[in-house]
Protein backbone atom coordinates (compact mmCIF):
# COMPACT_ATOMS: atom_id res chain seq x y z
CA UNK A 1 0.00 0.00 0.00
CA UNK A 2 1.08 3.92 -0.99
CA UNK A 3 -0.08 6.34 1.18
CA UNK A 4 0.26 10.12 0.02
CA UNK A 5 -0.87 12.57 2.56
CA UNK A 6 -2.01 16.19 1.67
CA UNK A 7 -1.56 18.85 4.40
CA UNK A 8 -4.18 21.32 3.65
CA UNK A 9 -3.85 24.82 4.81
CA UNK A 10 -6.13 28.14 3.79
CA UNK A 11 -3.59 31.04 3.16
CA UNK A 12 -3.58 33.75 5.74
CA UNK A 13 -6.31 36.20 6.32
CA UNK A 14 -6.72 38.81 4.07
CA UNK A 15 -7.78 42.33 4.70
CA UNK A 16 -11.03 42.90 3.62
CA UNK A 17 -12.83 45.72 5.46
CA UNK A 18 -15.39 46.48 2.52
CA UNK A 19 -15.97 42.09 2.72
CA UNK A 20 -15.84 42.32 -1.51
CA UNK A 21 -16.13 38.85 -3.24
CA UNK A 22 -12.34 38.07 -4.11
CA UNK A 23 -12.36 34.27 -5.07
CA UNK A 24 -10.08 35.62 -8.33
CA UNK A 25 -8.86 38.64 -7.48
CA UNK A 26 -5.30 38.59 -5.84
CA UNK A 27 -5.56 41.28 -2.72
CA UNK A 28 -2.08 40.53 -0.15
CA UNK A 29 -2.69 38.22 3.00
CA UNK A 30 -1.84 39.61 6.24
CA UNK A 31 1.13 37.18 7.34
CA UNK A 32 1.84 38.61 10.64
CA UNK A 33 0.62 36.23 13.15
CA UNK A 34 4.05 34.77 14.14
CA UNK A 35 2.91 32.67 16.56
CA UNK A 36 0.08 30.96 14.70
CA UNK A 37 2.60 30.37 11.35
CA UNK A 38 5.25 29.12 13.73
CA UNK A 39 2.58 26.91 15.36
CA UNK A 40 1.20 25.54 11.98
CA UNK A 41 4.75 25.42 10.65
CA UNK A 42 5.32 23.02 13.92
CA UNK A 43 3.03 20.09 12.65
CA UNK A 44 4.05 20.17 9.34
CA UNK A 45 6.23 17.94 7.93
CA UNK A 46 9.82 17.86 6.51
CA UNK A 47 10.76 16.70 3.11
CA UNK A 48 7.27 17.32 1.64
CA UNK A 49 6.38 18.73 -1.83
CA UNK A 50 4.75 22.21 -1.52
CA UNK A 51 2.29 23.55 -4.00
CA UNK A 52 0.29 26.49 -4.19
CA UNK A 53 -1.89 27.89 -6.47
CA UNK A 54 -1.03 31.08 -8.77
CA UNK A 55 -2.84 33.38 -6.45
CA UNK A 56 -0.18 35.90 -4.18
CA UNK A 57 -1.85 35.11 -0.79
CA UNK A 58 -1.22 31.59 -0.97
CA UNK A 59 2.32 32.34 -2.46
CA UNK A 60 3.01 34.90 0.57
CA UNK A 61 1.63 32.50 3.05
CA UNK A 62 4.10 29.94 1.83
CA UNK A 63 6.96 31.48 1.96
CA UNK A 64 5.87 32.23 5.94
CA UNK A 65 5.58 28.79 6.69
CA UNK A 66 8.01 26.99 4.34
CA UNK A 67 10.44 24.43 6.38
CA UNK A 68 14.07 24.05 5.54
CA UNK A 69 14.54 21.15 2.83
CA UNK A 70 10.80 21.10 1.28
CA UNK A 71 11.32 21.10 -2.18
CA UNK A 72 10.34 24.38 -4.22
CA UNK A 73 6.76 25.13 -4.13
CA UNK A 74 4.81 24.11 -7.03
CA UNK A 75 2.37 26.88 -8.82
CA UNK A 76 -1.31 24.71 -9.65
CA UNK A 77 -3.90 27.11 -11.17
CA UNK A 78 -6.19 23.88 -10.64
CA UNK A 79 -6.27 24.80 -7.01
CA UNK A 80 -7.11 28.18 -7.08
CA UNK A 81 -10.47 29.86 -5.44
CA UNK A 82 -13.88 30.16 -7.06
CA UNK A 83 -14.33 32.40 -10.09
CA UNK A 84 -16.73 34.41 -9.17
CA UNK A 85 -16.72 36.30 -12.92
CA UNK A 86 -18.69 39.39 -13.14
CA UNK A 87 -19.09 39.94 -9.25
CA UNK A 88 -15.43 40.03 -8.26
CA UNK A 89 -14.01 43.01 -6.21
CA UNK A 90 -18.11 43.66 -5.38
CA UNK A 91 -20.24 43.75 -2.31
CA UNK A 92 -22.79 41.37 -1.68
CA UNK A 93 -25.46 43.97 -1.23
CA UNK A 94 -23.96 45.53 -4.62
CA UNK A 95 -23.96 42.21 -6.78
CA UNK A 96 -27.39 41.96 -5.21
CA UNK A 97 -28.46 45.29 -6.68
CA UNK A 98 -26.50 44.73 -10.16
CA UNK A 99 -27.75 41.66 -10.88
CA UNK A 100 -30.78 40.86 -9.42
CA UNK A 101 -31.90 38.43 -11.28
CA UNK A 102 -28.23 36.23 -11.51
CA UNK A 103 -28.30 36.83 -7.78
CA UNK A 104 -31.59 35.22 -6.60
CA UNK A 105 -31.14 32.18 -9.08
CA UNK A 106 -27.34 31.94 -7.86
CA UNK A 107 -28.90 31.53 -4.20
CA UNK A 108 -31.78 28.70 -5.06
CA UNK A 109 -28.63 26.53 -6.06
CA UNK A 110 -25.16 27.88 -4.54
CA UNK A 111 -23.33 24.72 -5.48
CA UNK A 112 -24.50 24.38 -9.10
CA UNK A 113 -25.38 27.78 -10.08
CA UNK A 114 -22.17 30.11 -11.40
CA UNK A 115 -22.25 33.74 -11.35
CA UNK A 116 -22.19 35.40 -15.11
CA UNK A 117 -18.64 34.70 -16.47
CA UNK A 118 -17.92 32.53 -13.13
CA UNK A 119 -17.97 28.66 -12.40
CA UNK A 120 -20.19 26.80 -10.10
CA UNK A 121 -18.73 25.39 -6.89
CA UNK A 122 -19.30 21.79 -8.35
CA UNK A 123 -16.82 23.27 -11.35
CA UNK A 124 -14.71 23.82 -8.38
CA UNK A 125 -14.55 20.22 -7.13
CA UNK A 126 -14.52 19.34 -10.80
CA UNK A 127 -11.13 20.93 -11.36
CA UNK A 128 -9.47 20.56 -7.95
CA UNK A 129 -10.68 16.77 -7.99
CA UNK A 130 -8.69 16.59 -11.00
CA UNK A 131 -5.52 18.17 -9.77
CA UNK A 132 -5.28 16.21 -7.03
CA UNK A 133 -5.48 13.36 -8.08
CA UNK A 134 -2.92 13.93 -10.71
CA UNK A 135 -0.59 15.40 -8.05
CA UNK A 136 -1.47 12.33 -5.90
CA UNK A 137 0.25 9.69 -8.68
CA UNK A 138 3.01 12.25 -9.50
CA UNK A 139 4.38 12.43 -5.77
CA UNK A 140 2.86 9.14 -4.75
CA UNK A 141 4.11 7.87 -1.48
CA UNK A 142 4.81 11.68 -0.46
CA UNK A 143 3.60 14.42 2.05
CA UNK A 144 1.78 17.07 -0.06
CA UNK A 145 1.80 20.47 1.78
CA UNK A 146 -0.41 22.63 -0.15
CA UNK A 147 -1.58 25.67 0.48
CA UNK A 148 -4.46 26.85 -1.02
CA UNK A 149 -7.82 27.92 0.02
CA UNK A 150 -10.83 28.01 1.30
CA UNK A 151 -13.22 26.43 -1.42
CA UNK A 152 -10.44 24.44 -2.41
CA UNK A 153 -9.95 22.85 0.66
CA UNK A 154 -13.71 21.99 0.63
CA UNK A 155 -13.35 20.59 -2.98
CA UNK A 156 -10.40 18.50 -1.95
CA UNK A 157 -12.88 17.37 1.29
CA UNK A 158 -15.62 16.94 -1.07
CA UNK A 159 -12.87 14.02 -2.70
CA UNK A 160 -12.03 12.29 0.28
CA UNK A 161 -15.30 12.22 1.94
CA UNK A 162 -17.35 11.53 -1.42
CA UNK A 163 -19.86 14.87 -0.96
CA UNK A 164 -22.15 16.40 -2.97
CA UNK A 165 -21.47 19.76 -3.89
CA UNK A 166 -24.32 20.90 -1.10
CA UNK A 167 -22.80 18.89 1.43
CA UNK A 168 -19.15 20.15 0.79
CA UNK A 169 -20.75 24.11 1.28
CA UNK A 170 -21.69 22.95 4.61
CA UNK A 171 -17.96 23.00 6.00
CA UNK A 172 -16.09 25.51 6.99
CA UNK A 173 -12.44 26.65 6.62
CA UNK A 174 -10.66 28.96 9.07
CA UNK A 175 -7.39 30.99 8.01
CA UNK A 176 -4.29 29.47 8.50
CA UNK A 177 -6.34 26.05 9.30
CA UNK A 178 -4.51 22.73 8.83
CA UNK A 179 -6.57 19.88 7.18
CA UNK A 180 -5.27 16.67 6.10
CA UNK A 181 -6.52 13.90 3.98
CA UNK A 182 -4.61 10.67 3.39
CA UNK A 183 -4.70 8.45 -0.32
CA UNK A 184 -4.07 4.74 -0.11
CA UNK A 185 -2.60 3.63 -3.39
CA UNK A 186 -2.74 -0.07 -4.71
CA UNK A 187 -5.29 -1.22 -2.23
CA UNK A 188 -8.06 -4.23 -2.57
CA UNK A 189 -10.97 -2.62 -5.10
CA UNK A 190 -9.17 0.34 -5.93
CA UNK A 191 -7.81 3.44 -4.15
CA UNK A 192 -9.53 5.06 -0.89
CA UNK A 193 -9.38 8.35 1.26
CA UNK A 194 -9.27 8.78 4.87
CA UNK A 195 -9.18 12.55 6.44
CA UNK A 196 -7.26 12.89 9.53
CA UNK A 197 -8.12 16.43 10.57
CA UNK A 198 -10.03 19.65 9.84
CA UNK A 199 -9.45 22.86 10.68
CA UNK A 200 -6.71 22.31 13.45
CA UNK A 201 -5.27 24.78 14.48
CA UNK A 202 -7.60 27.39 12.76
CA UNK A 203 -9.40 30.56 14.28
CA UNK A 204 -12.53 31.97 13.05
CA UNK A 205 -13.10 35.87 12.89
CA UNK A 206 -16.24 37.42 11.53
CA UNK A 207 -16.12 37.57 8.19
CA UNK A 208 -13.82 35.29 6.79
CA UNK A 209 -14.08 34.14 3.55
Amino acid sequence: MIVTRWWLIRHAPVPNPDKLIYGRDDPPADTGDAASLAALADRLPANAVWVTSHLRRTRQTAAALRLPGSDMALVERDLAEQNFGAWEGLSHDAVAALHPEETRRFWSAPATEAPPGGESFADVIARVAGAVRRLTAAEAGRDIVAVIHGGSIRAALALALDLTPEAALRLSVAPLSLSRIDHYGGVTGGDSWSVGALNALGTFSAGAR
